[in-house]
């Protein structure tokens, strides 16, 4: 591709011919746009030098998995820091190798990050420029960081975002549910009754709900998933984004755990599930009787058994009648 740019001495007009030749014949085309000063249409054609500011934390997000998702900014800047603060230093020094990049690693991790804050901080106002990453994807969202950047807040140091890859929101603009409101929770609790009572309080949310899971809890929390929410919840789940055995299926829950069970190897990788919110079903009003029993129930029992019970007389969903339960509570 050949590109001329013709100003015509007019700082703000220019005349922009692409030759694109394919297999020796070539196909020309002309436009004009009223695009910004001469000085600056380089931009849009060349990758522009990146001036590294001194005293500066740049958040700096890195590849999911594929590692040709590194963006240009992001290779820039870790060639020019004077630092890069990593959640594991051997991981990053592989991508860092591969992307030929000598830089001094520091290690910030879940472990030492409200310790070593202090030091970088200090590192940052003697002069120093420090990129934050994390071992893949954006840094804070489920890793590292959080306890650096509101230091560097309450220091005054200035904090630059270098936008990349994100497996949440990778995932999202695939699943097919809606993406105008969502409601990102992380990774669910390992045990069984806490991460059920989680998955209790979001019954109602009407958000698409978005959670990361592991190879070694994917079938427990399904299962506790289709025990709450029921068997027919909508679940979109997102498995090895970017990578060579990416995966995206979109069943109801039930489905989904015959599809995981059939093959083991489908229960291996880093996962991203996503639900369908709660939509308010008209039909759904209670029976006033049922609604009486419960409450007169409540004053006995615990919830849970009292919603059982008001479920198995009326056949009723015990989930919406300990969600009325709560809310009656509070």
């Amino acid at each position: 591709m050949i590109i001329h740019v013709n100003n015509n001495n007019d700082e703000h007009l220019m005349k922009i011919n692409v030759i694109i030749i394919y297999n020796n014949c070539s196909e020309q085309s002309v436009f004009c746009a009223n695009l910004m000063p001469k000085l600056t249409i380089s931009r849009y054609l060349m990758t522009p030098a990146i001036n590294i500011e001194p005293s500066c934390l740049y958040i700096v997000a890195t590849p999911i998995g594929n590692l040709g998702d590194i963006t240009l900014r992001a290779i820039e800047v870790l060639k020019h820091v004077d630092l890069v603060a990593a959640e594991d230093t051997r991981h990053s020094g592989l991508l860092l190798q591969h992307l030929d990049i000598q830089a001094k690693l520091y290690p910030l991790h879940d472990h030492n990050e409200q310790q070593k804050a202090a030091l970088l901080i200090e590192k940052l106002k003697s002069g120093l420029s420090i990129a934050l990453i994390s071992d893949a994807g954006t840094p804070l969202i489920n890793d590292p960081g959080y306890h650096l950047v509101k230091a560097c807040h309450q220091a005054q140091i200035r904090i630059i975002p270098i936008p990349g890859a994100c497996a949440a929101i990778t995932a999202l603009c695939v699943s097919g549910l809606p993406t105008d409101r969502f409601c990102y929770e992380g990774f669910l609790p390992a045990k069984s009754k806490a991460r059920i009572d989680y998955l209790t309080q979001l019954i109602q949310e009407p958000r698409t709900l978005v959670f990361y899971e592991s190879t070694h809890r994917i079938i427990d929390s399904l299962q506790d998933i289709a025990q709450v929410f029921g068997e027919n919840k909508l679940v979109v789940l997102a498995k090895e984004l970017t990578k060579s055995w990416e995966t995206i299926i979109r069943l109801p829950v039930n489905q989904l755990l015959s599809w995981l069970t059939d093959d083991e190897n489908r229960q291996k990788g880093e996962f991203v599930l996503m639900l369908e919110g709660y939509q308010k079903d008209p039909n759904d009003e209670l029976d006033p009787t049922a609604i009486k029993l419960l409450q007169r129930l409540q004053q006995e029992l615990p919830l849970k058994k009292a919603a059982a019970i008001v479920a198995e007389v009326y056949g009723l969903k015990k989930n919406q009648l300990y969600q009325l339960g709560l809310e009656a509570k509070s």
